[in-house]
């Protein structure tokens, strides 16, 4: 099912999006190990705006499908599909919301305890590559199989 009605080359930049999201979570807390807190800045930056993109391409893949009339209530195989994909949506944008909190106005804790906002922008990495990692395993899955 899923082959003829997914669009694989829109799903296969959304992964390319988010392994370099992913990339630059690392980068914006390994610019805070090396006391980097503009660097930190431009890599978050770059995380949150990245998690932006994967959803604006969802958003068309979606609209792609309500426009031929293909709807959860279709088929199983789009009931599963578009569970999978929106809870995934949902834990991208929990991700990126916590990520802008501490590009935001959590990035006052830098000042006054630099320890514990870098460890809590690990933290917020850890769940970013867990919600990366889940779309490693959704994309063959739903899209290649």
């Amino acid at each position: 099912h899923g082959y003829t009605i997914l669009n694989i080359p829109m799903a296969t930049f959304n992964t390319i999006v988010l392994i370099t999201s992913s990339v630059t979570m690392v980068m914006a807390w390994a610019s805070l190990m090396r006391n980097r807190f503009n660097t930190f800045r431009m890599y978050m930056g770059a995380t949150v705006l990245l998690g932006g993109v994967f959803l604006v391409v969802k958003y068309f893949e979606y609209s792609a499908k309500f426009e031929h009339h293909l709807f959860p209530s279709t088929n199983n195989f789009l009931a599963i599909y578009f569970t999978l994909t929106g809870l995934h949506m949902l834990h991208v944008i929990g991700g990126m919301a916590v990520n802008a909190y501490f590009l935001g106005p959590g990035a006052k804790q830098w000042k006054t305890n630099p320890v514990w906002f870098t460890n809590r922008v690990e933290h917020s990495g850890l769940f970013w590559h867990f919600v990366d990692l889940v779309w490693i395993f959704l994309f063959p899955t739903l899209y290649l199989l």
